[in-house]
């Protein structure tokens, strides 16, 4: 059974920064990719970034390119998100999501991509 457990959400006013973290782990969990994805209300859950762990490609959704910045490391199954210049529409819920090494198909930039997730962390950006 696999858990992930996200943490670092918080309040900060705009132009600030904020740290997300993501720990997976259960079984013999072995993940392809990790990525983050967030859902305000009113609002359909959307892609905010991702790394597979083959050479270390990264993607980001153009709305936080340039200002968020993805790593992890796969032996640990933890991925990070650096999110710097927050914005006030940056206010969200922030979902970690896993790719099995062992699934094929499906985009990593759709949660149809992904296997597991975890309960989500809170960002709010006041203005």
């Amino acid at each position: 059974q696999v858990q992930l457990v996200e943490s670092g959400g918080g309040l900060v006013q705009a132009g600030g920064s904020l740290r997300l973290s993501c720990v997976a782990s259960g079984g013999t969990l072995r993940s392809y990719a990790m990525g983050w994805f967030r859902q305000a209300p009113g609002k359909e859950r959307e892609f905010v970034a991702r790394i597979s762990w083959s050479g270390g490609s990264t993607d980001y959704a153009d709305s936080v390119k340039g200002r968020f910045t993805i790593s992890g490391d796969n032996a640990k199954n933890t991925v990070y998100l650096q999110m710097n210049s927050l914005k006030p529409e940056d206010t969200a819920l922030y979902y970690c999501a896993v790719r099995s090494y062992y699934r094929r198909g499906s985009y990593l930039t759709e949660s149809a991509g992904y296997d597991y997730w975890g309960q989500g962390t809170q960002v709010t950006v006041s203005s």
